[in-house]
């Protein structure tokens, strides 16, 4: 277990523009940082990071965190996955504590799932470079293709020996349970036998975003046509194909500086492909290409070079994959390598600035080469013309920007000589029938409530008795200034005058102390107790106590009513030459808003609470009580209400 202090230099090094950054290209907003959202699809940013704050907010969705939260919920780590994960970047030794075995014990399954596929990847790696077997076999393999030692260090290839329980028995033998073994489809159990499930096969370790292995691709080396060529690792906690592309972990820096990602099909068709220097690179392993792929690739850039081998019905296979990938608002660009060759054959025979020069001389967009493939097929003949038009202005529909639609139509019209507005109208017709569909789907999704409902619904939205919103502005101030310094008044033992010095934690907590008050949202009276707490101790929490704080709740809270997207840049006002006072300029006045509005809100509740009663009373005597409570709660209102507006009109 990672002992506190290593927690807390973790937390304390970590900069969550460079952590956010990794994964989302963001752009500088005034203060803070904006990027596509990568927790739901946008095409307009609302993600933003504060880099002052240390969190991220997106106001699409909602998600907010700091770099902790950010890998847990992005990555899908655990808490100490995503503090390892930071002191690793940051360079952080970690001290560990030693764990119960009741600790031991609680270690979640997914950790034990990658501490297995870890294992096995350091046991294929071995037995590539230390065996007999993996050296004559493996090794010989990788060296026919050109990989240097850097490169099988790089991407930590492997081979699995001919032996029915190699790796199992090993595993087994060095302490992991025969049952995450097989929930990793790294050991098939059956009729009381377990044996290996890539046997005799060089191995390819798939890594998620933060380089973690969670599974395998396994090709096999022998000319049996009986034998599947390549053998991957099932679906399990860790490993979904569906949401990952092979080399993304090695490519995401180079995809963000090139704001471009090649696409290509296998394994060797990446390795290849780095070794010439093109490391913006990934794979879709062989698999069809899925939304979740195409989401992940535009975390990065917004532009895909996909790089085909010559295999025309291959190609034609793939259209629906990049139709989905231009309804994401994608732009696509295909390279179509010579006939007989594909990425990786054509890296090997080539120098890296040749291969380079080959694809960015060959990028052509998708609808022309598609336009270009299959025009050839239609000779002579209308009717086959006429579909190839129709099914080429339907891949037009799909792109969401109305000036690209417009660019692509102009120039299908000269390519198949075709009037403009012919192709306009059917684009327009293409359209519309997509919106009726879409239409029509979300109303059958989506259930109109009854008006009683919708008016209780109104009510609640906007009860003018709530104080949520003035507790929420007293605490965010408390956290963000509690520790600043502040003149008051008081009274000496002669009743003289007397200005003292005290802070605005003392202040702010004295009067709501002074009143008896609680805050109505039970989350920020949690963070409110335990404030006092610390202070009791003569400690004042900042902000980053609670960002950073263990309990999820609370600091999700924090971080919540920390952050405004509107914040000024600091040179704003020399800018547009518009003075605006600051908060922290007016610490004492803004203090006494906070205070005072909170407490003129709660009278204001009172107050309407005991009209209520007043208005049930069935006693003269009841009616007298509360009668009483009435003026004393007007009277109260009175002072708040004119201690707010010299404060206000100071």
């Amino acid at each position: 277990m990672i002992n506190k202090e290593t927690i807390q230099s973790i937390i304390e090094t970590a900069r969550i523009e460079e952590v956010v950054g990794e994964f989302v290209v963001l752009k500088k907003r005034g203060v803070n940082l904006l990027g596509l959202c990568p927790f739901h699809t946008e095409k307009t940013p609302s993600f933003t990071v504060s880099a002052s704050k240390g969190i991220y907010k997106c106001f699409g969705c909602g998600k907010a965190g700091n770099s902790v939260n950010f890998l847990m919920e992005h990555e899908h780590l655990t808490y100490p996955e995503a503090l390892r994960y930071l002191a690793k970047k940051y360079f952080i030794e970690i001290e560990e504590e030693h764990e119960t075995p009741e600790q031991l014990l609680a270690q979640s399954e997914k950790e034990s799932l990658l501490h297995v596929t870890a294992f096995a990847q350091t046991f294929f790696t071995k037995t590539l470079l230390e065996s007999d077997e993996g050296k004559a076999i493996g090794l010989s393999y990788f060296r026919e293709r050109g990989f240097d030692d850097k490169t099988i260090e790089k991407f930590q290839l492997g081979y699995s020996p001919e032996q029915w329980d190699g790796l199992t028995k090993s595993a087994i033998e060095n302490g992991y349970k025969l049952e995450y073994l097989v929930t990793t489809g790294l050991t098939i159990s059956k009729d009381e036998r377990n044996y290996d499930r890539f046997r005799s096969r060089v191995m390819f370790p798939i890594h998620n975003l933060t380089g973690r292995v969670i599974g395998f691709g396994g090709r096999t080396l022998s000319t049996d046509k009986t034998k599947p060529k390549y053998v991957n690792s099932p679906e399990s906690e860790i490993y979904h194909k569906s949401n990952v592309l092979y080399g993304l972990s090695f490519a995401k820096t180079a995809i963000i500086a090139h704001d471009n990602c090649c696409l290509v099909e296998g394994y060797t068709d990446v390795i290849s492909l780095h070794m010439s220097g093109i490391e913006n690179v990934v794979a879709s392993s062989g698999t069809s290409l899925t939304v979740d792929q195409i989401k992940l690739i535009r975390r990065y850039t917004p532009n895909i070079t996909i790089l085909y081998d010559g295999d025309i019905a291959g190609i034609k296979a793939s259209f629906r994959g990049i139709d989905m990938i231009l309804e994401e608002g994608m732009n696509v660009k295909i390279v179509l390598f010579p006939d007989g060759e594909d990425p990786d054959s054509y890296a090997r025979k080539h120098r890296p600035a040749e291969v380079r020069d080959f694809i960015q001389d060959n990028a052509v967009d998708f609808i022309a080469f598609k336009t270009n493939l299959l025009v050839g097929e239609t000779a002579n003949d209308p009717i086959k013309k006429a579909n190839l038009i129709k099914e080429i202005v339907g891949t037009i529909s799909l792109i969401p920007d109305a000036i690209i639609r417009s660019v692509f139509t102009r120039e299908c019209s000269a390519t198949m000589k075709i009037p403009e507005q012919t192709l306009i109208n059917e684009l327009n017709k293409l359209r519309r029938k997509k919106s009726l569909q879409k239409s029509s789907a979300v109303a059958e999704e989506q259930e109109i409530p009854e008006p009683t409902e919708y008016i209780a619904e109104q009510q609640l939205v906007t009860d003018d008795t709530s104080t949520e919103s003035q507790e929420k502005e007293l605490l965010r101030f408390l956290l963000n200034y509690g520790s600043q310094m502040i003149e008051m008044d008081t009274l000496d033992e002669d009743g003289e005058k007397l200005k003292v010095n005290i802070t605005l934690a003392f202040f702010i907590l004295e009067e709501l102390s002074r009143d008896k008050m609680s805050f109505q949202n039970e989350v920020y009276q949690s963070v409110l107790e335990e404030y006092k707490e610390l202070s009791k101790k003569d400690i004042t929490p900042d902000m980053q106590y609670f960002v950073n704080h263990t309990d999820p709740v609370k600091s999700a809270a924090v971080i919540e009513l920390l952050f405004n997207p509107y914040e000024l840049s600091d040179n704003w006002h020399l800018k547009h030459k518009i003075n605006v006072t600051k908060e922290d300029e007016k610490l004492k006045e803004s203090a006494i808003s906070y205070v005072y509005g909170l407490k003129l809100r709660k009278v204001d509740k009172m107050i309407s609470e005991n009209m209520d009663e007043i208005k049930k009373a069935t006693s003269e005597e009841e009616q007298i009580k509360l009668q009483q409570k009435h003026k004393s709660l007007m009277e109260a209102k009175k002072i708040f209400a004119e201690k707010l507006t010299r404060t206000m009109t100071r």
